[in-house]
């Protein structure tokens, strides 16, 4: 574990604990992207923004933690991208329209349901997207994230930026509890990214110091993290 890393886990183990002190996730919060207390007012406070009103594509991760935000996606007719859970496919993403869903939204809105009635989908196969919406352990008000350790989040916004999905046009967005928005600066790698808004159930933060990465960042990731996943392997080999 290098410097860098170890100073993220640093951050992670301290929101965790403060979360877990303060009761404001379940017990077993602990090494997640954690739900929270007052998730449901957070989205629709997402949905009051004129951004996620002139949104009609958004990519969520299937952390139980984003279930309010993707199940408000569908019900206000927005396609939802919904990545696979650590990428594990070489079409990595779900889609789910809700013209065609076959369940309520607040049921296909979950990761489990989604796997089994959404199509798998590759960037080829993608709209260009309007908002991203990432679990985080923690942000900071410069828009810097900290996720829960395993890259997936940032690799999958990667690699829209570099298929021309995700471009200068498109809002990150971060919706956590109040108590996941630290002071503190938050340790970056060449392959974070920033956010462009931070919504709690309280409060609505703009931020203004925009980072993306311009694609992927071979140099950064191993063989073995390349290997593990199916879709960077075909674009490596290519």
């Amino acid at each position: 574990m290098t410097t860098l890393d170890q100073a993220k886990a640093a951050v992670r183990d301290r929101v965790w604990r403060h979360l877990l002190t303060q009761g404001v996730v379940p017990d077993d919060s602990y090494g997640t992207i954690p739900g929270f207390h007052g998730a449901e007012a957070t989205a629709e406070r997402l949905a009051e923004l004129e951004v996620w009103k002139d949104a009609r594509t958004i990519k969520a991760n299937p952390d139980w933690a984003q279930l309010p935000v993707r199940t408000r996606a569908l019900q206000d007719g927005k396609l939802l991208y919904m990545a696979v859970p650590r990428m594990a496919s070489l079409k990595p993403f779900y889609l789910l329209d809700p013209d065609t869903l076959g369940l309520p939204p607040e049921e296909a809105a979950q990761s489990r349901e989604a796997a089994q009635v959404a199509d798998n989908v590759g960037v080829e196969a993608m709209q260009p997207i309007d908002v991203v919406v990432c679990g985080s352990v923690a942000v900071n008000r410069s828009g810097a994230r900290i996720g829960k350790g395993a890259g997936y989040s940032d690799l999958e916004v990667a690699l829209l930026i570099e298929a021309g999905l995700v471009t200068e046009e498109t809002t990150i967005v971060a919706p956590v509890h109040q108590l996941q928005v630290i002071d503190e600066e938050i340790p970056e790698t060449e392959h974070d990214f920033s956010v462009d808004l931070i919504v709690t159930p309280d409060e609505v933060i703009q931020c203004e110091q925009r980072r993306r990465p311009s694609g992927i960042v071979w140099e950064n990731l191993t063989a073995e993290k390349v290997g593990e996943i199916p879709v960077l392997k075909k674009i490596y080999e290519y």
